[in-house]
This record gives C-alpha cells, structure tokens and sequence, in this order.
C-alpha cells in the first residue's frame, strides 16, 4: 500500500513527514515529492539499486538519463568533472529554480544515472519541500518526473497514485504544483549553452543571462 502525507501543516512545511520520505530515500526506497514544476521521483542519485527502483517505476529506458537535485552549488565539486564560467552565471541568475544544467559527469558517477551520453542534470530547487527533502537526505536525490514514460506529468499528489498505484511505496502530496511543464534543461558543455528542452524558463530568457555573464568575465 502506498503511504500518502502532507507535506504541508497549514502555510508550513511539515517537517515530520519530510522526515519520514528523507528516509524511505535513505534506505534505499523512491518517493514522489512536489517540486515548482511537476511532482519527482526522488532516489539516492548515487545508489544504482534506488535507480535501478526509479527505471522501474517509470518503464524508461536505461540509456535515457535522470537528472538531480542539489541543496547548494557548491556540492557539485566531485559530481561533475568541470563547472564553466558560462554554468555559473546561470546558476546565479536561475538557482534556485527551474532550470537544469547539464554538466560532464565525474568518472565515479553511476552509469545508469548518466546514460550513454555521461552528462549529469543538476539543478537547485525553489520548491520549499522539495528543498527540505534534499537537505534532510543530506545526499543528491533524483529529480525524474514521477510519471510513466511518455504519460502526462502529474501536478497532484493524487495524478501520481493513479498513474503509479501501489508501485510506489510513499508520496509526499504537496497539493497541485505550479506548473504543468517540466524544467528547462541547458547545456552548459558547450559554447553558447545549448538548449535541450524548453520548459518553464524560455529559451530567450536563459541565453540573456549568459551573454550577460560572458560580457563581465
């Protein structure tokens, strides 16, 4: 049986019941959570078996990567083999925030995260769970959308019961998020950045940033 709890106590977030997702991730389980976008799957990122759980869950491809969520920038040293200048301008202008950079992934890194291309989606969330999450895991967690392959992303807790049933063993029901498109996902590999996937932040938008961050360096 699914386990569902609020993850809100009135205009609070309800630190009890993120407790109790950050660990079901700790031991090794997957949770959906809200995000300022759609609701995630939410997995240790390093932990190829919690992975392997998330694959499952959502019928994907296993050369198709997932991306993750951080608390602070400064926990990509180690995840990521180099952060360009071009990476941080965008971190200051969009983290946190719907945007998600994609980096080359350090050698250590699992493969079934980074699929066939080794690139890693990093981003910082503004959802006040979805951060609390983060941070009570104390680890990097997954940050999929919680919906099967090639469905529609779910905005509700109840959307991913539906979709995901008993499959899933906790959902953290933030109510209806934000948005109904994912995140925007730029390339930061290569110069200028490329955009990968147009979500919530507009192409126009994440190119500006960065030409400003280019004529200040």
């Amino acid at each position: 049986m699914t386990t569902v709890l609020r993850a809100y106590r009135g205009q609070d977030v309800a630190w009890e019941a993120v407790g109790r997702a950050a660990g079901v991730i700790c031991s090794g389980g997957v949770v959906a959570y809200p995000t300022e976008t759609v609701y995630g799957l939410g997995a240790l990122a390093l932990h190829e078996g919690a992975l392997e759980q998330v694959y499952g869950l959502k019928q994907r491809q296993r050369h198709k990567p997932l991306s993750i969520l951080i608390d602070d920038p400064n926990e990509l040293e180690g995840l990521v083999q180099t952060i360009p200048p071009r990476a941080r301008a965008l971190m200051a202008c969009f983290w946190p925030g719907p945007l998600t950079l994609l980096f080359l992934a350090a050698g250590h890194l699992p493969s079934v995260l980074t699929g066939t291309g080794g690139k890693l989606g990093v981003r910082v969330s503004s959802h006040p769970v979805a951060r609390e999450l983060v941070r009570a895991v104390g680890a990097p967690i997954t940050a999929t959308s919680a919906n099967q392959s090639g469905a529609p992303s779910c905005r509700t807790g109840e959307e991913v019961l539906r979709q995901l049933g008993a499959q899933l063993a906790f959902i953290l029901d933030g109510g209806l998020t934000p948005g109904s498109e994912g995140s925007t996902i730029a390339d930061v590999t290569v110069e200028p950045p490329k955009i990968v996937r147009v979500g919530v932040i507009a192409a126009d938008e994440v190119l500006r940033c960065w030409r400003q961050g280019a004529a200040v360096r």
